[in-house]
């Protein structure tokens, strides 16, 4: 199971959650997948991401919430 960071109340309480989410993804392990939850689907971060090897694939919940999974690529 994937690692998960919920930046869903930063969010709501106007908190720039960019640091915290870079800090989350070093601290994994190499080729580890990991999940982000998040108010709104973030695009600058995927195609950031993605820059760095990471493929995402973005679900919208009911909830209209964005569950985002970044799969290193070649990994996991």
């Amino acid at each position: 199971m994937a690692r998960r960071l919920d930046v869903r109340q930063d969010l709501q309480d106007g908190r720039e959650p960019f640091e915290s989410i870079m800090a989350f993804q070093a601290g994994l392990a190499a080729g580890e997948p990991w999940e982000l939850v998040a108010t709104f689907r973030p695009d600058p971060l995927i195609n950031l991401l993605s820059g760095q090897g990471y493929a995402a694939e973005a679900v919208e919940w009911p909830d209209e919430s964005w569950l985002v999974t970044f799969t290193p690529r070649g990994g996991a």
